[in-house]
């Protein structure tokens, strides 16, 4: 079975051998590329989720505004 980091080394080195054309020969420099990559993501700090970001700001409560106050007004006794 293939470890994590194996497998993404495996994808990274794919991605270089397509961009470059997929040249024949070159597949010992695309693996020391592709593991580079992986050890320097595996390093990198991690940035939160983005989905779970998103839905927590999509999960609040909205804003209620105040309801304006109305003011009353004095009633006029009819002239007698």
């Amino acid at each position: 079975m293939m470890s994590v980091d194996e497998k993404r080394i495996r994808e990274f080195a794919y991605q270089i051998w397509e961009s470059e054309g997929k040249p024949e020969g070159r597949e010992e420099e695309h693996w020391d590329k592709a593991r580079k990559l992986a050890e320097a993501e595996a390093l990198a700090p991690k940035a939160p989720p983005r989905k779970k970001a998103a839905a927590k700001l999509k999960a609040a409560p909205p804003v209620e505004k105040p309801l304006p106050v109305k003011k009353t007004r004095a009633v006029k006794k009819p002239a007698g």
